[in-house]
């Protein structure tokens, strides 16, 4: 997943207002007890960053894979 990829899920999922606060204020337990923007900061990679935010924010998993993302093959 791309940058672009991770803003556009991000966007999707939560909306633009909101979405912009879950990546700046939502602690990601999985990543250090930082948010998604701390995360991708440090390098984190953005699929990785996408996945611990939408386990912690309980988004069902048939949307965890994001718009645009292609899901990972079996």
């Amino acid at each position: 997943m791309k940058l672009s990829e991770f803003k556009l899920a991000l966007t999707t999922e939560f909306g633009g207002a909101y979405g912009r606060v879950i990546a700046h204020d939502l602690v990601l337990r999985e990543l250090g007890s930082r948010t998604a923007d701390e995360a991708l900061a440090a390098g984190v990679q953005p699929r990785a960053v996408w996945l611990a935010l939408c386990r912690e924010a309980d988004v069902p998993e048939e949307r965890w894979h994001g718009v645009g993302v292609r899901p990972p093959q079996s």
